[in-house]
């Protein structure tokens, strides 16, 4: 029984989240909110949250009709100096950013602290929204919109698997697919008008 989905060739029961859902929301948001150059800062690309997280924002900037530049994409490694190492990447390469999905809020602070030492204001010149929506995400300054994962409710299905798999005598491989939720708050504020 695993948390999370398992890399290809794996089997076994499991629970995760639609990550590729997630992030689609959270760049929808950013878009709906006037972003319109929108980087990423992914998670690793050997593990299936941050290539499903990735994936998910690609197909929203495609779906939105806006720039798919390679140039817009750096990967982290889901702690904060992973974030801040991407972000500076990021506005050396484009500088004209207005919008950052950060796949991890750790990462989402990470950036934040590199954006504000580059001057740039967030969320009135770049907005940011992280994922995980974990206690970090209310600590920051503006608060952190961010991608909320049901961890309480995923626990209960492991448990319930769990139970099924004890008791019963099938050996049936069974995936649990949980939604997320996006939670809104100051870091994504609609992009001012002129």
């Amino acid at each position: 029984m695993l948390v999370g989905r398992p890399l290809r060739g794996i089997s076994a029961s499991y629970v995760d989240v639609d990550n590729r859902q997630g992030a689609r929301s959270a760049v929808e948001h950013l878009v709906a909110g006037g972003r319109r150059v929108i980087a990423t800062i992914a998670g690793p690309s050997d593990m299936p949250a941050g290539m499903d997280r990735l994936a998910g924002y690609r197909e929203a900037v495609a779906e939105a009709g806006l720039e798919a530049d390679p140039r817009l994409e750096a990967r982290g490694d889901f702690t904060q100096a992973g974030g801040a190492e991407a972000m500076t990447r990021l506005l050396a390469a484009r500088p004209d950013i207005d919008a950052v999905f950060a796949a991890s809020d750790l990462m989402a602070v990470g950036a934040l602290s590199v954006l504000a030492a580059a001057g740039r204001r967030v969320p009135k010149d770049v907005a940011l929204v992280g994922y995980d929506d974990s206690p970090v995400a209310t600590s920051t300054n503006p608060q952190l919109t961010s991608v909320h994962q049901p961890i309480e409710e995923m626990g209960r299905e492991v448990a319930r698997l769990l139970v099924e798999a004890v008791e019963g005598s099938d050996r049936v491989v069974r995936r649990v697919i949980l939604a997320t939720d996006l939670v809104k708050r100051a870091s994504s504020a609609r992009r001012p008008s002129p």
